[in-house]
């Protein structure tokens, strides 16, 4: 979820109040933060079971929880991703350790949808699984050609030296401008009250 925020404090206190996730059935974990390149934009990741305990909470109890967070955004962006791979072995949904969240939204062309999910498999997640700071991430799936990756670092500054010294490298290593149309990105600062 991305949310442009217009009560900063308003959605914070509102954002608390969905600690309530917890209670649940196929809830697993949520976290999110602050954007570092765009003032007033927060980011959320929420993880499900499956798609079954997702839709059934969103008919039930979400409106009630929503309800706080009423009038202290402008603008709200959901998109669901279906797991496809881990980056590093075993992701948990956990964001207490996380002190930065790096997110990459990919739009892939239609005819390299399997070269791209490749070469995160064997190019992206080596590398970022091999960088010092970096604690477990996710690849996911959309609808048709749209990709999540979401990466947790536990400091701005680590993730700073993978993004310096890698990232060009292995773009051309992976062919990455043949394969998207278009990426976009952001760093999200963790907001640790909102770790539910």
């Amino acid at each position: 979820m991305r949310c442009g925020i217009v009560d900063q404090a308003g959605f914070d206190r509102g954002q608390r109040r969905w600690a309530a996730l917890k209670e649940q059935p196929g809830f697993r974990g949520q976290g999110g933060g602050w954007s570092r390149a765009q003032p007033g934009m927060a980011h959320l990741f929420a993880f499900w079971d499956g798609r079954r305990s997702y839709d059934a909470f969103m008919a039930g109890p979400h409106d009630g929880i929503a309800a706080a967070q009423s009038g202290t955004y402008e603008m709200l962006a959901t998109h669901l991703f279906e797991h496809r791979q881990d980056v590093k072995v075993g992701f948990e949904p956990t964001f207490t350790d996380a002190d930065v969240l790096r997110v990459a939204l990919c739009k892939v062309r239609p005819d390299r949808v399997d070269h791209f999910t490749t070469m995160q498999q064997r190019v992206w997640n080596p590398a970022m699984a091999g960088s010092p700071g970096m604690l477990r991430g996710v690849f996911g799936q959309g609808t048709g050609n749209d990709f999540l990756v979401l990466s947790m670092w536990n400091s701005a500054t680590e993730r700073g030296k993978y993004r310096e010294g890698a990232v060009e490298r292995l773009s051309e290593r992976a062919e990455l401008d043949t394969d998207v149309l278009s990426v976009a990105g952001d760093v999200v600062d963790v907001v640790q009250a909102w770790t539910v």
